[in-house]
């Protein structure tokens, strides 16, 4: 890394965190990097507290701002998952200055509308990845150390291993992109290959949102679906009878998009980053 300081805004487009993991994840960054090179800011929105979400949706929608279009920070974290950033879409992408598109976005799953929509606008560095929230699973450390090291040295082992040989990549939450399509914030997947996971979701919602995805004539055109985790999957009763490499396969087929096999992202401490678009060593 350079010997300029790396200034990381951290913002809640969902659900809220608490200050004690603020405190965690800054301890384990400073183990990483020294002060002197590191610099991470968790904005004040992001333990407030609405309902549902981690402030109301102007606050919310405010923060993502604030850190987006400051020149002064260098990339923007998604804190936490959950639920609440399609409410912010309409609000946030539009007013997205140029400032906003110098800089680094990382998170996944809820946070993918919000990057579907940036990504449309012409955002290139956007990317699926591990986020704050992690720390709380088992071994999260793991998944908080990987994307420091993305966000600050974008360094290759961090990367899903399939992104070196692809032209161009995606990565969503299955359920997120199922939602956002037909949305404004679908953005243009032509020849991309197309990365999924999932958690918490029956298999009959899983094959139901893999129906709405490759029937859509976007997504049609990307060069290849592959497959992360499908992980806590809860009991059907009756009992599904197929797996999600069966149930992904059979659209694969009937769609005439090509299963390129798994990919080593999920809702888990092992998820790894996958950058949007085309990579710089592959231009």
């Amino acid at each position: 890394m350079t010997g300029k300081r790396l200034r990381i805004g951290i913002v809640a487009p969902a659900s809220r965190i608490d200050h004690a993991l603020a405190e965690q994840v800054k301890a384990l960054a400073a183990t990483l990097y020294p002060p002197q090179h590191l610099e991470l800011h968790f904005h004040p929105q992001c333990f407030l507290s609405s309902n549902h979400f981690a402030g109301n949706d102007a606050a919310r929608a405010q923060a993502f701002l604030d850190i987006a279009n400051d020149q002064s920070f260098d990339a923007l974290w998604v804190a936490r998952g959950g639920y609440g950033s399609c409410r912010l879409a309409e609000k946030i992408v539009p007013e997205l200055a140029p400032a906003a598109a110098t800089k680094k976005y990382l998170g996944y799953s809820d946070a993918g509308t919000l990057f579907a929509g940036m990504y449309a606008k012409g955002f290139r560095a956007v990317a699926h990845g591990p986020m704050p929230a992690d720390l709380k699973r088992s071994g999260g450390a793991e998944a908080v150390t990987r994307a420091l090291r993305y966000l600050v040295e974008r360094a290759p082992d961090t990367l899903e291993p399939s992104v070196a040989t692809s032209p161009k990549c995606v990565a969503f939450n299955l359920t997120i992109l199922s939602q956002l399509l037909g949305t404004p914030f679908q953005p243009d997947l032509t020849g991309h290959v197309l990365m999924l996971e999932e958690i918490s979701e029956y298999m009959y919602r899983i094959d139901r949102s893999l129906f709405h995805i490759t029937s859509n004539p976007g997504i049609r055109k990307v060069a290849g679906i592959r497959l992360g985790r499908c992980s806590e999957i809860p009991p059907n009763d009756p009992d599904f009878g197929e797996d999600e490499v069966e149930v992904i396969k059979r659209w694969c087929t009937l769609s005439g998009i090509a299963y390129l096999g798994r990919a080593d992202i999920g809702h888990d401490v092992a998820n790894k980053v996958v950058p949007f678009g085309r990579q710089p060593a592959l231009v």
